[in-house]
């Protein structure tokens, strides 16, 4: 994890290495990292920051990617990190919204459903770790909006 710098941040300062659901363990890094980090900002700043975010995570993923011989490496949860932060800019600010965006999130990752499938399976490297979560962050969005104009 320490022999290169993008290591570091594309194992999410290491809750990708947990031997079970490392991208669960890395979507939770994503929730003190947005409030600590983006929240406090300015809407137009916390998505300039996302967006950055975003770029390094394609750059990173790619590096530790071809690292380990594997593309989308599931030790790699930089991606699950950003697109959590994307969800949580939409999520109202108690636990529980936290919780049921978290929940969202990590149904559309692992689901994947249509286009996010074909997407992970068509577009290699950094840019497609980073994309299918991208993906999965815009249908829990939608779902959280729903969940919310509904209580």
């Amino acid at each position: 994890m320490l022999s290169h710098p993008a290591h570091l941040l594309s194992f999410g300062f290491g809750a990708g290495l947990v031997p079970k659901a490392p991208g669960t363990f890395g979507t939770l890094v994503a929730l003190p990292l947005y409030l600590a980090v983006v929240m406090p900002l300015p809407l137009l700043h916390q998505w300039m920051l996302i967006g950055a975010m975003f770029l390094l995570g394609v750059y990173v993923s790619h590096t530790t990617g071809l690292a380990l011989g594997v593309s989308d490496h599931g030790a790699i949860v930089w991606d699950e990190i950003v697109a959590m932060c994307m969800v949580l800019v939409f999520t109202p600010a108690t636990w529980q919204w936290w919780l049921v965006a978290f929940l969202l999130f990590r149904l559309f990752d692992i689901w994947k459903p249509f286009p996010i499938r074909q997407c992970d399976a068509a577009i290699q490297g950094g840019m497609g770790v980073m994309l299918d979560d991208v993906l999965a962050a815009i249908y829990a969005i939608i779902g959280l909006k729903v969940l919310i104009w509904m209580s």
